[in-house]
């Protein structure tokens, strides 16, 4: 409670400083907004580069995965004998088990004539491979030769496309130079490697890829009965599986993708340092403010000095002023935030959005930046000798 009384009895001398020179004040608020706005767009872009990376992972059902040990991530997976699959099939604690193929296509769209790749998922239209309901209930439509359910989160404007499709029409696209008919349509969303998903039948996969071989898959799909515990099945099953095939969980299957994004893709270093960039830039353009206030009122602190004002005193002005700072830029600059991921999210389909979570951190980050920029400043507080002021 005395702390509180003393804060209010205390004069704001941080406040009114700054509110003295309305020109360096907007100077500073613009430089943290704009140093939260670069840490805003790394971070964003970074979360949405791990939530693509793992959108088809999360949709196998699936208790155990099984893949190439050259799989780097989904656009990278290699292959597996099929034969791997009916070998881990066999043990008694496998309640059933299916194959996938993946595989990166050039695409047309239909509506907009716009190129890009797609990524191609070849599941058995009588399985239970993908988990969306939104998927299940529309595998028998795909008993049909050359038919596909497309992504409805894919990057463009597919408005047109998919009005008729939800409308029980269907719509003939081109695709690796072939023709595919659309009968459906589901959501998982674009990615940094492709403009979204079609989901065909494995017959229609291969026709698409010819040369591929059917006893090549990409994946190895396995439900465990009711009571297996994954894990140690796992780990007794990587004991008999041969070198060509690497046994996973799930969750060590999801795991493994982001691993491998974090350790190994240069693009999560690079929006890791870009964030990193952005809070020096923001120490930086603070510490300018404070010093430069300080430098302009060097003679009022050495008279506060003079009066008997100690070094914490005036040192906690310096603190004051930063964290005003702090909390004043934060504001423009969530919300400019927040703007920019709405354009991100309508030009690109990624999956971006502010959280709170992101929008709590950032103002940490923001609120040490400036602490740090006011320790750096306050040096030259204490450094303020009223004699060589006044000499």
């Amino acid at each position: 409670m005395n702390i509180i009384k003393r804060l209010r009895r205390r004069t704001p001398l941080g406040w009114l400083q700054l509110k003295r020179e309305p020109a360096r004040l907007a100077a500073a608020i613009a430089g943290i907004a704009f140093a939260d706005l670069l840490m805003f767009l790394q971070l964003g872009v970074l979360s949405a580069l791990y939530a693509t990376n793992i959108q088809v992972h999360e949709a196998l059902n699936a208790d155990v995965v099984l893949i190439s040990p050259q799989a780097r991530d989904i656009i990278n997976s290699g292959t597996i004998p099929r034969a791997r699959l009916y070998q881990a099939a066999a043990s008694s604690s496998v309640a059933s088990s299916e194959a996938i193929y993946l595989s990166f296509l050039d695409w047309k769209s239909p509506g907009t004539g716009r190129r890009g790749s797609m990524t191609l998922i070849g599941v058995d239209p009588y399985g239970h491979a993908l988990l969306p309901n939104e998927i299940a209930q529309q595998l028998p439509k795909l008993m049909m030769p050359d038919s596909g359910l497309f992504d409805r989160g894919s990057r463009g404007d597919e408005s047109k496309l998919l009005a008729i499709v939800d409308h029980g029409g269907t719509v003939s696209a081109e695709i690796q130079r072939r023709t595919i008919t659309l009968v459906g349509a589901f959501r998982m969303g674009a990615g940094f490697g492709s403009d979204g998903q079609i989901v065909v039948s494995q017959d229609t996969f291969l026709h698409f890829f010819p040369l591929r071989s059917a006893g090549s898959i990409t994946l190895g799909l396995l439900r465990l009965k009711p009571g297996v515990d994954p894990e140690p099945f796992v780990a007794q099953l990587t004991q008999t599986m041969p070198d060509d095939t690497r046994v996973f969980t799930k969750a060590q299957f999801i795991q493994f993708a982001n691993d491998w994004q974090t350790k190994n893709a240069p693009i999560a270093f690079i929006f890791g340092l870009g964030t990193f960039m952005g809070f020096l830039m923001g120490i930086a353009m603070v510490y300018q403010i404070l010093s430069s206030d300080v430098n302009e009122h060097m003679a009022e602190y050495a008279t506060f000095k003079a009066m008997g004002y100690s070094n914490g005193y005036l040192s906690g002005v310096i603190f004051e002023e930063s964290i005003i700072l702090a909390g004043v830029g934060f504001g423009p600059g969530l919300l400019i935030g927040m703007g920019l991921y709405f354009v991100i999210h309508a030009g690109t389909a990624l999956p971006i959005g502010m959280t709170w979570t992101r929008a709590a951190g950032v103002f940490l980050l923001t609120l040490m930046l400036s602490v740090i920029s006011g320790v750096l400043a306050a040096r030259k507080v204490r450094k303020a000798d009223p004699a060589e002021v006044f000499a």
